[in-house]
């Protein structure tokens, strides 16, 4: 699955089952290197998603407080 249209609890999911996977199954290492390089792309994508939603909070909140 790529990120493009990912939401956030989902990339959540799949990354806690990977991470699930990697401590309590018996996986080779080429599985253990596909495991690691997903649990990167979606820790980066649920990184750069906190972000942006922060940011949007941050922002609407100032919106909030210019019409005071």
């Amino acid at each position: 699955m790529k990120t493009e249209k990912l939401k956030y609890d989902d990339a959540m999911a799949e990354l806690e089952a990977l991470v699930r996977d990697m401590e309590y199954g018996e996986i080779s290492v080429d599985d253990l290197s596909a495991k690691i390089k997903r649990s990167a792309i979606l820790i980066r994508f649920c990184k750069a998603k906190l972000k942006s939603t922060e940011e949007d909070v941050e922002s609407i909140l100032k919106d909030m407080d210019a019409v005071e």
